[in-house]
């Protein structure tokens, strides 16, 4: 049995251990590739491996829990403790991490009344159940029970978000309660105001930041008791979202700099030593003046690229770091490649209103209600009904509706609204509205020949007559609403209204539209997709590629040309695309794809597409 002490240093076996740490998410690499990329960690100097737990991963409907594949967390440990290296865990409900929620699950937002991260006892019941499964497969591994985890931590930059010290405290607990012997860390922004807010008793405080060592190491002096300083997530790099211009990139110089620093004074976690990939729905969001979701890579301009290769930066730190430690010779175990496998032809394609109800069995109310309430976590929702009493579209506001939404009438697009459009009254152009209304395009052209108007006199004809009149009422037009969560914001007080869908109601020329179908999307079961069916022009769609595989390699699907949406690779959901960038290639893992044919699928909602796809070999971020 092994010891970790936390004293004026931290004390491994009676004898004082510099922690060098690299952050690796084991659940945004496919599993396949963890022993890579730990063999790598090793080989730059590292002896500590650090990782979060995502709760909404491991417990994706209450009381079903998952620890297979991306989310077998005991298989992660094991591979690092092979491998002779210690690790950190921080299995806080929250992790922040730009994921989805912060990690937390959606469905507690079921609750409306949800408090999160402070002592509303709902939020801790939820916590405890998750632990009491959780913990007991951590805490074995603890190094007093002859395993290789020295540290654990409470909460995540808590001081950031609140300073409920009873909740502190109760998590504390609940971690002892459910076996946690090693000593326990909390991480904040370096500010005396976050550490006085996240502080919990008997937990270490360490910082997360990029820049200024001495400076941040100077706050946590004031709060460590004479204890050892450590930066738990020295941040490399950002992360990006869609639409912000470029891949962001950290300053290599003064990173290294800052690095040695680090190591002459105290300890280090390196954020990221790989970031990854947001597979799936997982992104998450940040909201200050404007919703920023984050695009599908998670490379974080990290020591390893997105798909584990090798960077200047790796060498720059390597040489830092041999300062201090003696770095191992390291044998790596996988020769990992990348292959372009060429252009692929569009086989078949279908538009989702000819599949909705193969893909999701509609719930019949008078009112809208958001995803959580139908126990949706991801996805998209769609609203179905028919303009049963409206004369016409004049004015349409969709109230507490979240994050991006296409509007259709009779199955053609009427207007699109994300962010805050969505928080406004929309004037629709009776023109506009003809355009998708096929009983009023019909209508006009009966007053074309009964008036002798045209086109644009028509129009104008109907919006006059319809309006006071009535003439539109009765065409009983299909209308309906697609809705995209867009990645639940993950930091910040507005975490607490993420519900998605529309939460409120859709507002029609000033009053409530009643009596709809809606149907949940999470995409969860494509495989149900019937390509025999019609497929119309301008609508959400999908579109089925084919390809076939003798030598597996790492590849990466190029977008070009289409518009928005989500795409799988035998089934598999490879994250989100969008044409705004700067992401412009998704990334497929080799351990994805199957020797022989493999299919791909590219879901797109604004109707912008090509006839191809191309598989290239190498990243565009």
């Amino acid at each position: 049995m092994g010891k970790f002490e936390i004293k004026d240093t931290f004390i491994l076996n009676g004898e004082p251990f510099k922690v060098i740490s690299g952050s690796f998410h084991y659940f945004r690499t496919v599993p396949e590739y963890w022993r890579d990329r730990l063999e790598k960690l090793k080989a730059l100097g590292c002896n500590t491996v650090e990782t979060y737990i995502p709760w909404n991963l491991t417990e994706p409907k209450k009381g079903q829990f998952n620890f297979e594949g991306f989310c077998d967390v005991e298989k992660f440990i094991q591979t690092a403790t092979e491998l002779g290296l210690y690790i950190i865990i921080r299995p806080s409900p929250y992790i922040c991490a730009e994921w989805e929620f912060g990690g937390l699950p959606a469905w507690l937002l079921k609750d409306r009344n949800m408090r999160l991260r402070v002592s509303y006892k709902p939020f801790l019941d939820a916590v405890e159940d998750y632990y009491k499964v959780l913990l007991p497969k951590i805490t074995k591994y603890q190094i007093d029970n002859g395993g290789n985890i020295i540290l654990m931590q409470i909460e995540n930059e808590y001081g950031y978000y609140a300073n409920d010290h009873e909740y502190m405290k109760f998590m504390s607990d609940l971690m002892k309660k459910y076996g946690v012997t090693v000593p326990l860390i909390t991480s904040d922004g370096p500010y005396h105001e976050s550490y006085r807010g996240g502080y919990a008793e008997g937990a270490h405080p360490t910082g997360n930041f990029g820049s200024k060592t001495e400076e941040r190491f100077d706050v946590i002096k004031d709060y460590a008791n004479g204890g050892p300083l450590m930066c738990a997530e020295f941040w490399v790099g950002w992360f990006d979202h869609w639409g912000n211009g470029g891949h962001m990139k950290g300053n290599l110089v003064q990173s290294t700099e800052d690095l040695d620093k680090m190591l002459e004074l105290g300890n280090v976690s390196i954020y990221m030593f790989e970031g990854g990939t947001n597979f799936g729905f997982m992104n998450g969001s940040n909201y200050y003046n404007e919703l920023t979701p984050d695009v599908t890579s998670y490379d974080y301009d990290g020591i390893l690229t997105e798909d584990g290769q090798i960077t200047e930066k790796y060498r720059k730190y390597k040489e830092v770091i041999s300062k201090y430690v003696d770095v191992p010779e390291v044998e790596f175990s996988m020769d990992i490649k990348r292959k372009a496998y060429g252009t692929l032809e569009c086989k078949e394609k279908v538009s989702l209103f000819s599949v909705v109800d193969d893909l999701s069995t509609p719930v019949h109310l008078p009112y809208t209600v958001n995803m959580e309430e139908l126990d949706q976590s991801y996805g998209y929702i769609l609203y179905r009904s028919r303009l049963h009493s409206e004369a016409g579209i004049a004015k349409l506001k969709l109230w507490e509706t979240a994050d991006r939404a296409n509007v259709f009438v009779d199955e053609n697009p009427l207007i699109t609204l994300y962010d805050h459009e969505l928080d406004e009254e929309h004037s629709i152009p009776m023109e506009k509205f003809l355009a998708c209304s096929q009983p009023a395009q019909m209508l006009a052209g009966k007053f074309m020949m009964e008036r002798g108007l045209t086109p644009e006199t028509a129009a104008a004809a109907i919006g006059e007559a319809g309006l006071s009149t009535g003439t539109l009422t009765g065409l009983n037009e299909k209308f309906d609403v697609l809705v995209e969560n867009m990645g639940r914001v993950n930091f910040g007080p507005r975490m607490e209204t993420q519900r998605k869908g529309i939460g409120r109601c859709v507002q029609i020329n000033g009053h409530i539209h009643n009596d709809w179908d809606i149907y949940t999307l999470p995409l969860d079961n494509i495989e149900k997709i019937d390509f025999n069916k019609e497929y119309k022009e301008g609508t959400p769609a999908f579109y089925r590629f084919t390809f076939d595989v003798k030598d597996k390699a790492d590849t990466f699907l190029d977008f070009e040309g289409w518009g928005k949406g989500v795409i799988f690779l035998n089934g598999f959901n490879l994250g989100r695309f969008w044409e705004i960038g700067p992401q412009k290639r998704l990334y497929i893992p080799a351990p994805l794809l199957k020797d022989g044919e493999n299919e791909i699928i590219v879901f797109e909602t604004d109707g912008k597409h090509t006839d191809t796809i191309e598989l290239k070999d190498e990243p565009l971020l």
